[in-house]
């Protein structure tokens, strides 16, 4: 998560060149000159607390690491993008372009992706050149379980909390935004079983159950710019905060904790039948029953073995992502690399797991259905470069390959852009932020600067509401889903001669015209170029198979699907066309004109091969 950049512009008019004096053009890059001050958002701030309040995961290792490998906190964290978060080249990358724009953004991206940094006071240099071994231990241990709910629950949250909310001088009222408020004292805190002997201080924290507590980092928005009553977004005055410390009401930078907390998944729970959640879980509701299996294991050297123990792999879809920080970090006797293949492996799995494939011929078209098993929108997260699409191929009877639809081309790193179906979100600039930073109105790669929903056109999740998720901040945009509905529907015309359609559906996080783009915009350092290097080296962010289906072609004037040519085909057809169904659309155009009627009834009389 990059970019959360503070732009402003002034509520009185400004002419162009007065404004365009304002900004900064460096070997073509253009940012708005701001201070960490414009970047405040509440929760703990540096000073709070003693640097050594907080330790290093390497003390957590002691109890909770190898004692149960493959299920202990410790050897399933240590291969997380959580734990390799600050030596992470593409957020590094990120940041850079992000600081280009924006100066002194970088603190702000550091809350979420290097928290101790906001302790120890490195993110105050927010190009992170003063991090320090200790902050490049990421989204650690005792960061997390420090960790206070910023909104008080009586009878709920424990009373320790109390005092702490009411010393800081800005106490959060959302979940969002790094947002975070950490116990001064670092007691740990979690989930305190009857038997737990810890040889440390402990507070049992129901919010660390929670999804909640996820929101903190996995809800961004961008704190510079606001949403307007008729539902565009605008920047900020300057020099003046945020009018809202709400995430929904900024423009979207992730909305992962919102789109869940709107779904059936926060809201009751959804029998998943075991797909998610690990041994023994059926019904799946929070963040963590899906992102912490649960297993039989050993949680810490003075525990007994549980049958319920959550791993702590915190699986999404970061295989890529890992693969470059494994080769960065080869040498790097601090990272064990044998802990990034584990959690390779399980986000190769949990993309797997994320999406089904369906595939249903009616006449000479083949209906292909991608249903979204997650509790988010599909894909989700960080919206830079996550892109999901399906590649259809149609072959005859000797598996000569007829047409296909979403190719990948591996020698150039490309897709094939047309026709095809891409489950993305891209942002761009209205034309009022246009003529605020000199540069194009519409789709754009200056993150820091968006202002504008150009794409949404992500699988919801079960649960979806236009309506809600348009007023969080999560609306459909070039895509329409009716509510409830959690599945994408296409229709393809059968070229003659197909014997056999396969469906496949395919997720990439670091394509090459987003990995090139961070190579060539970046004025300010190495870690564009680096990137590069690590991503041509590691395969070129190849696209990851979700999940593929094929099925035989039947005859493609049996419109029913019977097995026989005769007037109930022709009959099905006729009330098919009268009620629009896309499956009488035989002219694949869109519109139901007498060229469907023509196109059926000369399929029809061709008969079966």
């Amino acid at each position: 998560m990059i970019g959360y950049a503070r732009t402003f512009v002034s509520k009185k008019p400004i002419a162009t060149g007065a404004l365009i004096a304002v900004l900064a053009a460096v070997a073509g890059a253009v940012y708005f000159e701001m201070t960490l001050d414009d970047f405040h958002v509440p929760g703990t701030q540096f000073g709070d607390l003693e640097v050594g309040a907080i330790e290093t995961s390497d003390s957590c290792k002691l109890c909770h690491g190898n004692v149960d490998i493959g299920n202990d906190p410790s050897s399933t964290w240590a291969g997380s993008k959580m734990a390799q978060a600050g030596r992470n080249p593409l957020f590094f990358a990120q940041m850079a372009l992000a600081n280009q724009d924006v100066s002194n953004v970088g603190y702000y991206c550091m809350r979420c992706h290097i928290p101790y940094s906001v302790v120890s006071g490195s993110a105050l240099t927010p190009d992170g050149s003063a991090l320090t071994m200790a902050d490049q231990d990421g989204v650690t241990c005792h960061i997390c379980h420090s960790m206070v709910d910023p909104i008080y629950k009586p009878g709920i949250s424990p009373v320790e909390d109390l005092p702490i909310l009411a010393a800081l001088e800005d106490v959060p009222e959302f979940y969002g935004n790094a947002m975070f408020v950490l116990d001064p004292t670092g007691t740990r805190r979690g989930i305190v079983r009857p038997d737990t002997y810890a040889l440390h201080d402990v507070i049992a924290s129901p919010f660390h159950a929670t999804g909640s507590m996820c929101g903190t980092c996995h809800d961004v928005g961008n704190v510079a710019i606001t949403a307007q009553p008729d539902g565009t977004f605008r920047y900020n005055a300057l020099d003046e905060p945020s009018p809202t410390q709400n995430p929904q009401e900024m423009f979207p930078l992730e909305r992962t904790y919102t789109e869940w907390a709107l779904s059936d998944f926060a809201n009751g729970g959804v029998d998943m039948g075991g797909r998610f959640g690990g041994l023994g879980v059926s019904t799946v509701s929070t963040c963590q029953d899906c992102h912490m299996p649960r297993a039989q294991g050993q949680l810490c050297f003075f525990a007994p073995e549980r049958p319920d123990a959550a791993r702590h792999e915190f699986a999404g879809s970061g295989a890529q992502t890992l693969d470059i920080i494994a080769l960065w970090t080869a040498e790097d006797p601090e990272v064990d690399q044998t802990a990034i293949a584990s959690a390779r492996a399980a986000a190769v799995s949990m993309l797997e797991r994320a999406a089904t494939l369906d595939v249903e011929q009616t006449g000479a078209l083949m209906r292909v259905r991608v249903t979204n098993e997650s509790g988010h929108k599909l894909p989700t997260g960080h919206i830079e470069g996550r892109r999901a699409w399906v590649n259809i191929r149609f072959f005859d009877s000797a598996d000569q390959l007829l047409a296909e639809v979403g190719a990948y081309d591996e020698s150039e790193a490309e897709l094939h852009l047309e026709g095809t179906t891409i489950f993305e979100m891209q942002v761009g600039l209205s034309d009022d932020a246009a003529a605020a930073t000199g540069l194009p109105a519409g789709l754009s790669q200056h993150m820091a600067l968006a202002d504008t929903i150009v794409k949404d056109t992500r699988i919801p999740p079960r649960g979806w509401d236009n309506a809600a998720y348009e007023a969080a901040g999560s609306p459909a945009v070039g895509a329409v889903y009716d509510d409830g509905q959690y599945w994408h529907e296409r229709w393809y015309s059968i070229p003659a001669g197909t014997a056999t359609f396969q469906a496949r559906l395919y997720y990439q996080s670091t394509p090459k015209e987003y990995i090139e783009h961070l190579r060539d915009a970046n004025v300010s350092n190495h870690w564009g170029q680096t990137l590069y290097d690590l991503w041509v080296q590691t395969g070129r962010g190849a696209p990851i198979l979700m999940a593929e289906t094929s099925t035989p072609v039947g005859c493609p004037g049996d419109f029913n699907g019977d097995n026989a040519l005769d007037f109930f085909d022709v009959q099905a057809f006729l009330a098919a066309f009268s009620a629009h169904h896309p499956s009488a659309d035989y002219a694949n155009d869109g519109v139901f004109n007498f060229f469907d009627v023509q196109a059926f009834l000369q399929t029809f009389a061709d008969g079966c091969p």
